[in-house]
């Protein structure tokens, strides 16, 4: 059926089937006159008629039975109508949706971020896209910035915010960058170290805790603060990058799980999640190193990707403090 289809395309483009032919016998359907559906689409009756008698050469059957009051569409005039109409409209369609890639108003977007800027700067950012350009169409990856960077460098997302990893050469990437990104430690709203009135970092030390696998940036970040301070780690650590397993273990048992501060603050938040976790006030300097808005840099973006990138870097030059 598509190899007719496309044989019957061929013959039809062969015989100089034009869009005005089209536009005209629309126009014949509507009026009921060839004088009117002329005037209508600005051209003389002569040139209608001729333009009509070549459609019907093309089609091979007759479209219309003229009358005194004007012309009738037959059975096969009223069909190639109906199908003229709708191909009419679907190539209207399409020139507008060209017209959206062209203009960045429309396309998709796909975006990778780690899950503290994913809701401090993506989740509004695609909030507000919604009411301003709802034909821009978003994928969004959260994970690691590893797993982000190998996406990126596979051409699987157009940027992403998180860190340039130590061995990305800098040829091949621009970052803008944003700043540290702030580690809470977050507990279960009964947690036992909320009662003590003189918590410190190390009491929290006797409780099992909840961290990224080994080698994860905010499981080496707490390390190193953890290092820094004279503490030891964690005696006892279940490694999870879920942070929805991350919850749940919380939920249920008394552990300490670091998260990034703008995920703790969403989580608290009396609004969400019924507000069943708590934020422990210790170590609040405690933070991953500074992240940032990364993309290849000689990468060839869609009009679209070129206006979220232009929004997303004036966010983050309006931002006032870092992302805490």
């Amino acid at each position: 059926m598509a190899q007719a289809s496309d044989k019957t395309a061929a013959a039809l483009i062969q015989a100089r089937l034009r869009l005005p032919q089209l536009r005209l016998l629309l126009a014949v359907a509507d009026v009921g006159q060839i004088s009117g559906a002329a005037a209508q689409v600005g051209m003389t009756q002569p040139a209608a008629s001729r333009l009509l008698a070549e459609l019907e050469r093309t089609a091979g059957t007759p479209l219309f039975d003229r009358h005194p009051r004007g012309v009738v569409l037959t059975q096969a005039g009223a069909l190639l109508a109906r199908r003229a109409r709708s191909a009419l409209r679907d190539i209207a369609i399409a020139f507008d949706e060209v017209e959206m890639l062209a203009s960045g108003t429309g396309g998709v977007v796909r975006i990778g971020t780690v899950t503290g800027p994913g809701l401090e700067l993506v989740l509004p950012l695609i909030r507000d896209m919604r009411v301003t350009y709802p034909e821009i169409e978003f994928d969004v990856t959260v994970d690691t910035s590893d797993m982000l960077a190998d996406a990126l460098f596979a051409h699987r997302i157009d940027f992403y915010i998180g860190r340039v990893l130590a061995n990305a050469n800098p040829r091949d990437v621009t970052i803008r960058h944003i700043g540290p990104e702030p580690i809470a430690l977050l507990v279960r709203k009964d947690h036992p170290l909320l009662r003590k009135t003189d918590l410190t970092l190390k009491d929290t030390l006797a409780h099992d805790w909840v961290m990224q696998a080994p080698g994860g940036l905010l499981r080496r970040a707490v390390e190193a603060y953890l290092l820094r301070h004279d503490l030891p780690p964690p005696s006892r650590i279940l490694s999870t990058s879920s942070l929805l397993l991350t919850l749940g273990i919380i939920s249920d048992t008394n552990v300490v799980a670091p998260v990034a501060r703008s995920v703790a603050d969403v989580l608290v938040s009396a609004n969400r999640l019924n507000g069943d976790v708590r934020v422990l006030d210790v170590a609040r300097d405690m933070a991953v190193d500074p992240y940032g808005l990364v993309s290849l840099r000689q990468a060839a973006h869609a009009p679209a990707v070129v206006r979220i990138l232009a929004l997303l870097e004036e966010r983050i030059r309006n931002r006032s403090t870092g992302p805490d």
